[in-house]
């Protein structure tokens, strides 16, 4: 018995052909902002564990030290300084020191090749980690304050300029840390780097700055942490010069966005490492 193709016979069924098949297409890139968000939860999932000694310790460093200076300062712009000076210094322990630290730990366990292998830009790693290690800062920042203007008989009326002040001191000083951590080529100088910035941060940005000599002084412009030092004393006067307030806002802005940007370049440097 022979078997004879359908399309020789009269009449038969013709096979239809197939179309051919589009080429596969790559998936679109993944976009900034909800990569930003993904990075963003997972560091602070991340990080909760560690968010109740974090808090404490940096809560209880920033208030200590203006305990401490209530026995040399009395009042006036020098309390303003120690109040607003203190209540940064919480940001700037997060933002320097255990933002480089992580950074420099990630580069040298492997961790960043986990990072390079996902489908987020690299700011968005950048961002992610800085935003959500600069969200503990927040309760601590507010404690400090409270407490530091109580104990130094300033106004509580100007408070809400913290919500634009450790959002911008952070980004310029988390940019700074990360950097840090980044280019850093062991750990142990991550870490030796973060401790130095934050012991800036800590003398030029509490201590009053009448009592500096001028190269102190010159130094103290440098750190990007004292313009939101000055944007928060200046809310203590009794008629604040709101333009002045908002130009050394502007300065941690520019500062953020410049030291963000080296950031990440410093993170895709290290990631092809």
């Amino acid at each position: 018995m022979s078997v004879v193709p359908a399309e020789v016979l009269p009449g038969g069924a013709r096979a239809v052909p197939e179309p051919a098949r589009p080429a596969d297409e790559l998936a679109p890139p993944a976009r900034l902002w909800p990569s930003l968000v993904a990075v963003y939860r997972a560091q602070l999932s991340r990080a909760r564990v560690a968010r109740i000694p974090l808090l404490f310790v940096a809560t209880f460093q920033s208030v200590g030290i203006a305990v401490m200076m209530r026995g040399v300062v009395d009042s006036g712009s020098e309390a303003q300084s120690v109040v607003a000076g203190s209540s940064v210094l919480v940001v700037a322990y997060v933002a320097l020191n255990l933002l480089s630290q992580y950074f420099g730990q990630l580069r040298a366990s492997g961790g960043l090749d986990h990072y390079a292998t996902l489908p987020v830009p690299p700011a968005a790693v950048v961002l992610g980690a800085a935003g959500a290690y600069a969200s503990f800062t927040v309760p601590g920042t507010l404690v400090t304050a409270v407490f530091g203007c109580v104990l130094f008989g300033l106004p509580l009326s100007n408070l809400w300029i913290l919500v634009a002040v450790v959002p911008l001191a952070g980004a310029a000083l988390a940019g700074l840390g990360a950097a840090c951590g980044l280019l850093a080529p062991r750990p142990e100088l991550a870490t030796l780097l973060g401790q130095l910035g934050m012991s800036a941060a800590l003398l030029l940005g509490v201590l009053p700055a009448d009592r500096m000599p001028e190269i102190v002084r010159l130094a103290r412009d440098l750190l990007p942490s004292t313009y939101g030092v000055e944007a928060y004393a200046r809310t203590f006067e009794a008629h604040p010069d709101w333009a002045v307030v908002l130009a050394d806002l502007g300065v941690c802005a520019g500062v953020g966005v410049i030291s963000l940007a080296v950031a990440t370049w410093a993170y895709r440097r290290a990631a092809v490492r």
